[in-house]
């Protein structure tokens, strides 16, 4: 019996041992073959990740690393994850490979604002200090490199805390009004408008055209499964003149790429302004932590700011280069928890409302990665990750009005969803979108508009129980 075994189907009966009561060696075992069995199931569907899922769901859900990694592989994993973990310090210090933090900052380590890996909160009141959310600002105008133009006393992103004797730039609070709003079959809803204030200016008035854009920390899970979806396939899925007629216009967003020195796709950031897990490391080191490398060599000070610009800093470049190495690997092989329920009666009409209404025209199910992917165990894999990368109108309810390489002001990216049933779990909140207004799925859904506008109104039409299948579903991702 044992050899007649096959992956696939082991697989499967182990994840859907509720389900399926056959051997794996029989037909009757396997979804085609058994017509007790749901047929809204798929095969393997609960493997978000491919071979490199983790079943887990506890508050370590998004810290473990890929399944199928090597010893070797594990122990750079856990090398870089010291050095994501760790607080870095100001220069000079006695610990040199974590010194040169600021001068200004918003963070002293990777994991002040992706707590255990995961997704930051915004602050509830006015009174509550940024941690996880930050402001990039930027005046009218781009870089030579086609990168928003920053403001002449503040650079991209306001840093409210600094090391000592330097100044912080600014302060910043976040407070609410109430959107009350009603579902067609009567029942009210009410959803969060974030008002945002930058006070304590230190070094002068903000330009007077300044653009403001609010950044929650998302979650870190999948990025080197993301990063290793062919670029054809997302050209594939691109349609930014509607030729089909959908309503739907995605697009690419193409941004500066250091290490090839010229416009590649952009896949990471919210507005897919990064196109690399490498790139998106630097610039979170040096935006958010102060912490220059080989990929951003200068401090980020303003010319303005001439006390920043005579601190000392902790090397040229801070970020050695084999710490860069480990923590781009770390950031790349954080590995995707399993879906959970995914067989359960409930949750699978909510996948098929999630399909009906159109959610899936934008975040699209399943992928498979490039065979070339250097991390030779990330690459092949059928993923399924809920997203198409893209840049899509979201409507003048989330603009912020920002432009960021070829985004608009109203554009956002596709955020994938897996994980985003375990964020509750792992970081005790389910504030949602870009800047975390919104609290818990049906939120986030009734915030969308621009191409999502009919998504949205459909759910709206949903009657309770339907409304509450879908959210169900979008849990057990």
């Amino acid at each position: 019996m044992k050899k007649m075994f096959s992956k696939t189907f082991c697989r499967l009966t182990i994840g859907m041992i509720v389900v399926l009561t056959q051997s794996c060696g029989g037909t009757e075992g396997s979804i085609n073959g058994n017509a007790n069995v749901d047929p809204r199931l798929e095969i393997n569907e609960e493997f978000s990740g491919g071979d490199t899922t983790v079943f887990i769901n506890t508050n370590e859900a998004f810290s473990k690393f890929a399944k199928n990694l090597t010893l070797a592989q594990q122990s750079d994993f856990k090398l870089g994850n010291s050095f994501f973990e760790q607080d870095w310090v100001s220069a000079p210090a006695s610990t040199k490979a974590r010194d040169g933090l600021g001068p200004t900052f918003n963070a002293n380590s990777c994991a002040s604002c992706h707590a255990k890996d995961g997704r930051g909160a915004a602050p509830l009141n006015p009174d509550e200090e940024p941690i996880a959310l930050l402001l990039r600002i930027s005046i009218p105008g781009e870089t030579p490199e086609g990168a928003p133009l920053g403001d002449p006393h503040y650079g991209d992103q306001i840093q409210n805390r600094s090391i000592l004797n330097i100044l912080p730039e600014a302060s910043v609070s976040v407070g609410y009004e109430e959107v009350l709003g009603t579902y067609v079959d009567g029942e009210s809803y009410s959803l969060r408008q974030p008002i945002y204030s930058v006070e304590d200016l230190n070094f002068g008035e903000l330009d007077p055209d300044v653009m403001i854009s609010p950044r929650i920390a998302p979650q870190m899970i999948g990025m080197g499964l993301l990063e290793a979806i062919p670029e054809s396939t997302l050209q594939s899925l691109s349609d930014p003149e509607d030729l089909d007629g959908d309503g739907i216009s995605g697009r690419l967003n193409y941004v500066w790429d250091v290490a090839s020195q010229s416009k590649q796709v952009g896949r990471f950031g919210w507005k897919a302004n990064q196109p690399s897990v490498r790139q998106q490391v630097a610039g979170a080191f040096l935006g958010d932590i102060g912490i220059t490398s080989s990929f951003f060599p200068n401090e980020n000070c303003p010319p303005a700011q001439l006390e920043c610009l005579e601190s000392p800093n902790g090397g040229s470049p801070e970020l050695q280069e084999d710490v860069f190495d480990l923590v781009t690997f770390y950031s790349q092989t954080l590995a995707v928890p399993a879906r959970r329920n995914w067989t359960d009666p409930t949750v699978l009409e909510g996948k098929v409302l999630f399909k009906k209404i159109g959610c899936t025209k934008c975040h699209t199910p399943q992928h498979v990665t490039s065979l070339d992917y250097p991390v030779s165990q990330l690459a092949g894999q059928t993923i399924r990750p809920y997203t198409d990368l893209l840049l899509h109108d979201m409507g003048p309810g989330l603009a912020d009005g920002r432009p960021d390489f070829e985004a608009d002001g109203s554009e956002w990216r596709t955020p994938p969803l897996w994980g985003i049933g375990l964020i509750k779990t792992v970081n005790g909140h389910n504030h949602l979108l870009h800047d975390g207004r919104a609290r818990g799925f049906a939120e986030a859904i009734l915030w969308h508009g621009g191409e999502a506008t009919e998504a949205k109104e459909k759910f709206r039409q949903l009657n309770k129980i339907e409304r509450e299948a879908l959210i169900k579903f979008l849990g057990s991702l």
